[in-house]
């Protein structure tokens, strides 16, 4: 008999990605979200539109299945975050104290959050150079303020649903996942879906925008290897908080090297100090990971950038914005 699983957020990037790698993997699924996914039909066995800020909505959703994967949330990049504190706190806060007590109800057995690397100190991120942030570095707590709160709020819930009623809850915390599929404008987006566009859209020696000086760090995860740690996670007995990314760090002035390298272009890059920009470094320490699954994530980032650069010049193209003197 299949395992029934529920992805909330299933109209979203990573919990589209999931639902594909569930079905492949022999599972039923059901995905919902306040939309469809933006720019494939979903592969879930059924997909429901809900508003997961609602009650009632997450008793539906959380119906007749083993387990949930629950992504659905109000976020974005830095841009967004920094932005909308109320709004994004807000609306997921309801999502998750209400899906953690649908899951309950309904009798689910396993339950996966996605934290973020935001729920770390910022007086450990302050220098380019870092030390990895280990697990345990995330208190005494100063988290990203608004969503990274947030998040670690929604992290001690998981623990007092499986110490007090036995929900067999999972915390992943996610270090900037990027890949195809994914949102790459509309103010949203994430530095690497970001730079992708400006760079396709920019000519050979033009100029492009970099938001800070370009000196900040961080490390970043691709979305494939980012699925299997989760479907890895799912199988153990691990409820504590687990950094699920790659411990290799890079500057954004290198983010931007890299995929002006795939795209073949010369470009010149224009500093906006003014913009935000985050903490000034953030990387993650594996050791955790190592342990736990046995495994830790492989692809390489220039191969995981080439496949989003390639997928969002496509999507631009299509929708006719590339201009013609960058086509030639």
């Amino acid at each position: 008999m299949k395992t029934r699983a529920l992805v909330a957020g299933a109209g979203g990037f990573i919990g589209h990605h999931m639902v594909k790698s569930l079905k492949k993997r022999g599972y039923w699924v059901r995905g919902v979200d306040v939309k469809p996914p933006a720019y494939e039909p979903t592969a879930a066995d059924e997909f429901e539109i809900l508003d997961l800020r609602r009650w009632a909505d997450c008793l539906q959703a959380t119906r007749a299945v083993d387990e949930c994967y629950n992504f659905a949330a109000n976020m974005g990049g830095i841009g967004f975050i920094t932005a909308y504190k109320a709004e994004i706190m807000r609306d997921s806060v309801l999502i998750n104290t209400h899906m953690l007590e649908a899951a309950r109800t309904n009798g689910i057995q396993r339950f996966l959050f996605m934290s973020s690397a935001c729920v770390y100190p910022g007086y450990r991120q302050n220098v380019t150079d870092l030390t990895p942030l280990k697990e345990e570095d995330a208190y005494p707590a100063d988290a990203e303020d608004g969503y990274g709160w947030e998040k670690l709020f929604s992290e001690r819930m998981c623990r007092h649903f499986y110490e007090d009623y036995g929900l067999r809850t999972y915390v992943a915390r996610l270090h900037n996942v990027y890949g195809p599929f994914g949102t790459y404008d509309g103010g949203r987006e994430k530095s690497p879906a970001a730079i992708c566009r400006k760079i396709a859209l920019a000519r050979d020696g033009g100029e492009i925008e970099v938001w800070g000086d370009g000196r900040q760090t961080r490390s970043y995860c691709y979305v494939d290897d980012c699925v299997e740690g989760i479907s890895r996670l799912m199988r153990t007995e691990e409820h504590e908080p687990i950094n699920l990314g790659s411990d290799r760090m890079v500057s954004i002035n290198e983010l931007v090297d890299i995929i002006a390298g795939i795209a073949g272009k010369r470009v010149v890059k224009r500093y906006d100090p003014a913009k935000p920009q985050g903490v000034r470094g953030r990387n993650s320490d594996n050791t955790r990971l190592r342990r736990v699954l046995g495994w830790e994530p492989q692809i390489p980032l220039e191969e995981g950038l080439a496949r989003t650069y390639r997928w969002i010049r496509e999507q631009l193209v299509k929708a006719g914005r590339v201009p013609e003197e960058v086509l030639r």
